[in-house]
């Protein structure tokens, strides 16, 4: 069934089209929300196609690390709901959903755009864990895209809740963002299939995906993380062209942070 599919597209795109007729470094038409969770300091929904993610971004206290006294930190989690698409599951975390977080959190964290030393309260002692939670909505392709980008602008719209006789007093937001840089990542996804590289993949065209590259990089062009996935190996020069198609689309997916 697989290979039959992937002939068909084979087909289709020897023509230079994909069954959905865009180019193959277009992406659907990308849409961002802010502000839709009041129980949430910072939250956004992207929706990109069919692919429709929320984030919800939660401020907490608690105590650092040993190796990092001085320094806050984030902690990213994905849940694959069965309503947004009928091959994820109920129960425990998926191998999908851990390596959705890990690159989200992977591109937040090795960018630097969250200064973790700002978030600091009290040196071994104290700290602001930032959680950033993606809920998937609907799912038609391209989670990777949509949940970094819903992650960064849920970050950029949270601001910090007021902390009373050492407690935090969620009902009160006060005016201050998060200390953010303005590197403002961002992941772009360039699938190989056969000899053809392209970006924001349907379902259907990730059921064929020979490999994938996520490539996350910052506003000066740097790229801060990569993650490679599915069985098929890249080569070099594969590696060459995905990222050239990653550094060339990041820009689109930047404009939508606000």
């Amino acid at each position: 069934m697989i290979e039959d599919l992937k002939l068909h597209m084979d087909g289709f795109f020897k023509k230079n089209i994909r069954f959905d007729g865009r180019k193959f470094d277009e992406y659907r038409d990308i849409s961002v929300e802010t502000n839709i969770s009041k129980s949430a300091e910072g939250s956004a929904r992207v929706k990109i196609g069919d692919t429709e993610v929320i984030v919800g971004v939660k401020l907490e206290l608690g105590k650092p690390y040993p190796d990092s006294p001085d320094e806050g930190t984030i902690m990213v989690g994905a849940e694959l709901l069965p309503m947004s698409n009928p091959e994820f599951e109920s129960g425990p975390p998926s191998i999908g959903a851990v390596e959705l977080a890990r690159v989200v959190d992977r591109g937040i964290r090795e960018s630097k755009v969250l200064d973790f030393k700002k978030l600091c309260i009290e040196k071994g002692e104290k700290i602001w864990i930032v959680a950033i939670d993606i809920i998937t909505i609907n799912v038609d392709g391209n989670l990777f895209d949509a949940s970094a980008l819903a992650a960064m602008v849920a970050l950029k719209n949270a601001k910090f809740p007021k902390i009373e006789d050492d407690k935090v007093n969620y009902k009160e937001l006060t005016k201050e963002s998060l200390p953010l840089s303005k590197k403002d990542p961002v992941s772009v996804t360039v699938c190989k299939i056969g000899d053809t590289y392209l970006i924001d993949p349907t379902t259907e065209e990730e059921k064929v995906v020979d490999a994938r590259l996520t490539v996350a990089t910052t506003k000066e062009g740097k790229i801060c993380a990569m993650q490679k996935g599915e069985v098929e190996p890249l080569s070099i020069n594969d590696i060459d062209k995905m990222v050239e198609l990653a550094s060339k689309k990041c820009d689109e997916m930047r404009k939508h942070i606000k």
